[in-house]
């Protein structure tokens, strides 16, 4: 009876209702200047470790842990730098490889890097995301003309031109169930919906939520399918519903958030790379990340 007691006291007591206001607060991970102004990606492994571009100098992967000791994974062939990283089932990383229109394949086991995909006729492949069938999307603005597009790109590297004028298409990810995606535009600051056919095509886009300031860039969704979207300029991110109902705003400790992934134990850490302070800051939520529960899902198998 006392043990019973004692475990209804602890559960009511401060500390728990301390760790409760501690989601949706941001802390520093990484020091400052550990990245370039280029630091993008990010995107945890299945370990927890997370992967930003332009570790201490351009063209360059880090790898780091979820204490934040960070270390040169791998350096870029040629002239390519990175920008948004995702992983498949299987571990294996791709990266949009903006400098030479590629999307990059690299073997995390061996640090192998390949070029997966290649397309002149993108601008700069920027952000990617990975549906549940293993096929990437890619975002691909133009930033000088203030317009972009949208491709697809098969699991043999195929690569299929999806949407053409657009706003600068930036953040996107594939909804849990795989049958719409999500994109936005950084300078129109729209969020726009479209639903994944069949063959992989896409229908008419639908306007999901425009904002009335600041800019956009990465946008990656959580388990029950709300967005979170880095707002550019205004030092914060946004958790939105799939209806376009804003549930929370985080600051994130510095006024240029570019991208960010879900890790951490259970899956409810949120990493921000932040371009002003140049280093990436945490935070803790409610429901984990789509992502991390795929990771889940392979292990399982």
């Amino acid at each position: 009876m006392r043990i019973a007691f004692l475990l209804l006291l602890l559960a009511v007591s401060p500390f728990a209702f301390a760790q409760d206001e501690r989601l949706f607060v941001a802390k520093p991970l990484t020091p400052e200047k550990s990245f370039t102004s280029g630091i993008e990606g990010p995107a945890c492994d299945a370990a927890g470790n997370i992967y930003a571009v332009n570790f201490e100098k351009q063209q360059t992967i880090g790898k780091t842990t979820p204490a934040g000791k960070s270390e040169i994974f791998v350096e870029l062939p040629g002239k390519s730098t990175g920008n948004g990283i995702v992983f498949d089932k299987k571990g294996m990383m791709y990266v949009a490889d903006y400098v030479e229109h590629n999307v990059l394949r690299i073997d995390p086991k061996t640090k192998k890097i390949e070029i997966f995909a290649n397309e002149p006729k993108m601008n700069q492949p920027n952000d990617l995301a990975i549906a549940p069938d293993g096929t990437l999307l890619a975002s691909d603005p133009a930033w000088a003309k203030g317009t972009g597009q949208l491709w697809r790109i098969d699991t043999a590297g195929k690569v299929t031109r999806l949407a053409t004028d657009m706003g600068t298409t930036n953040g996107i990810d594939v909804s849990p169930d795989g049958k719409t995606l999500y994109v936005n535009e950084s300078v129109q600051r729209n969020v726009w919906v479209f639903p994944i056919q069949a063959d992989g095509t896409l229908g008419e886009k639908k306007l999901l939520k425009k904002f009335p300031d600041f800019g956009f860039d990465g946008m990656r969704c959580d388990a029950d399918g709300n967005l979170y979207i880095t707002r550019h300029g205004k030092g914060t991110v946004v958790k939105m519903s799939p209806q376009g109902e804003i549930l929370q705003e985080v600051d994130v400790l510095g006024k240029n958030p570019t991208n960010l992934c879900f890790g951490g134990p259970d899956g409810k850490t949120v990493y921000v790379t932040e371009e002003q302070h140049r280093r990436l800051v945490s935070f803790r939520v409610d429901r984990p990340g789509l992502a991390w529960q795929r990771w889940q899902e392979s292990e399982s198998k």
